[in-house]
């Protein structure tokens, strides 16, 4: 990547296609984000059929675009069909592109293994179907889920939506239901995390996770990037 503003290319579920808000709140001007958009019909593998067979144009169009390295960044979209997969389609935008490539399903395992959790209570925006191909996705690769509970919300904006007292309420139930979780993972790219990451951080004593924060961290990290911010977490800090 040059030195001079490297840009990041993301493929992100919604239509609009706008860059998350975590980038610009975590790295501020350090990095230049570039997106293109799926158009997702809702946070369902019924939602996902009609695009998830076009991520690798549109990984194409942000290499063309100037980016240096391009993530997939939606968690649910990259590991609904299984782990194998999800690494065919990391492979698939990497061959297409020419440049690192990585997908939030890649960066949920990075990311969780980097904060040294292998026990993980989850919560999720999920309906239950996509709770247990999360849960499959996470055995396989190496971690056991303590428990798992989903809001059951497919509506794309309704995910954004959903309130930091929400989500610290819902992960602390799946924490309750199971002590033994070294940590927390909340689960959808489109749930806006940072202030529940560090709230149950400072409450629980855990280290916490979400897709949308660590697919910005792994996706800086591909890129050969400095990922660290202060006062973003212990991942931040990794």
């Amino acid at each position: 990547m040059n030195s001079n503003n490297p840009c990041i290319g993301l493929v992100v579920p919604p239509g609009h296609g706008r860059v998350p808000h975590d980038g610009p709140m975590l790295y501020g001007e350090r990095y230049r984000f570039i997106a293109r958009g799926l158009g997702i019909g809702g946070v369902s593998p019924e939602g996902f059929a009609p695009v998830v067979d076009t991520i690798v144009e549109r990984a194409v169009e942000l290499r063309k675009a100037g980016a240096e390295v391009v993530s997939m960044m939606g968690t649910s979209i990259s590991f609904y069909r299984g782990p194998e997969f999800t690494e065919s389609l990391r492979r698939a935008m990497e061959e297409a592109t020419g440049v690192p490539c990585t997908t939030m399903s890649h960066a949920i395992v990075r990311a969780l293994q980097t904060l040294g959790v292998q026990r993980v209570a989850v919560a999720t925006s999920y309906i239950d179907e996509l709770n247990d191909k999360l849960v499959a996705y996470l055995t396989h690769c190496g971690f056991t889920v303590t428990a798992i509970e989903g809001l059951s919300i497919t509506g794309v904006q309704e995910v954004g939506e959903v309130s930091t007292e929400a989500l610290v309420s819902l992960s602390k139930k799946v924490y309750a239901q199971d002590r033994s979780a070294q940590g927390i993972f909340i689960s959808c790219g489109g749930l806006l995390t940072l202030d529940a990451i560090k709230q149950l951080e400072d409450e629980l004593g855990l280290p916490a996770t979400a897709s949308s924060p660590a697919g910005f961290w792994d996706v800086v990290r591909l890129g050969g990037r400095d990922a660290r911010v202060p006062g973003f977490g212990r991942l931040f800090a990794a």
